[in-house]
């Protein structure tokens, strides 16, 4: 190996070596806590050494951003597999929700700490791990769409963004309102998609429900 070489792999490996104790201190200490300072002392280089690598803290961000992103595509895999279309909606709304509430500080990264991250990442890498996470989900609809079993007028997208709210909400509810002590969050990822799917349950028309009192 010539020189060059051994100095792009020592310049490589010190770049993920960076952003893994970054992770690392994210998961632990949340992302107020990161900052170049601080990280520099973590891997014992000088912080100039890390802007070397990274413009700035936010650099460091929108990277963990990218990967986590990717974390969550790699989680939906077994569930994008299966093929009944119905059962891949539940698959995957339990696997959004799983993945949200064991990996609680990089979901707070991607979703709920600075919208800028994630903005970019849907406008500025269309081919991206996040806007790929969210095709997954459209997919399902689309499928069910080709298939006959959607009314021609359906919006695959449109569906797909409904049930990206859900499961968002149901993660965000649990990581926010840790007090409030609500049912589990798999039987609720499966009611909300069954309630997609279904409709509310033995749902009355508003004359008949009238009667009914």
């Amino acid at each position: 190996m010539g020189i060059a070489e051994r100095k792009e792999r020592q310049r490589a490996e010190l770049r993920e070596q960076i952003l893994r104790v970054a992770r690392d201190m994210v998961m632990r200490e949340g992302f107020a806590a990161l900052s170049m300072r601080k990280l520099a002392d973590a891997v014992e280089y000088a912080p100039a050494t890390l802007y070397l690598h990274f413009e700035n803290r936010d650099a460091i961000a929108r990277e963990l951003c990218v990967r986590g992103f990717q974390d969550l595509l790699a989680a939906f895999e077994p569930a994008a597999a299966v093929e009944e279309p119905v059962e891949r909606l539940y698959r995957l709304a339990e696997a959004y929700v799983k993945f949200g509430l064991e990996q609680p500080e990089t979901y707070r990264l991607i979703f709920m700490e600075d919208p800028k991250l994630s903005t970019e990442l849907f406008k500025d890498a269309p081919d991206g791990a996040g806007p790929r996470s969210f095709g997954v989900l459209v997919k399902v609809f689309e499928d069910l769409k080709a298939a006959g079993r959607l009314a021609e007028e359906a919006e695959p997208w449109k569906l797909a963004e409904v049930l990206w709210a859900g499961v968002h909400g149901l993660v965000s509810l649990r990581l926010t309102c840790t007090g409030f002590k609500g049912s589990p969050a798999d039987e609720l990822a499966r009611l909300l998609v069954t309630t997609l799917v279904n409709g509310l349950p033995e749902l009355k028309p508003a004359r008949a429900a009238k009667k009914a009192r």
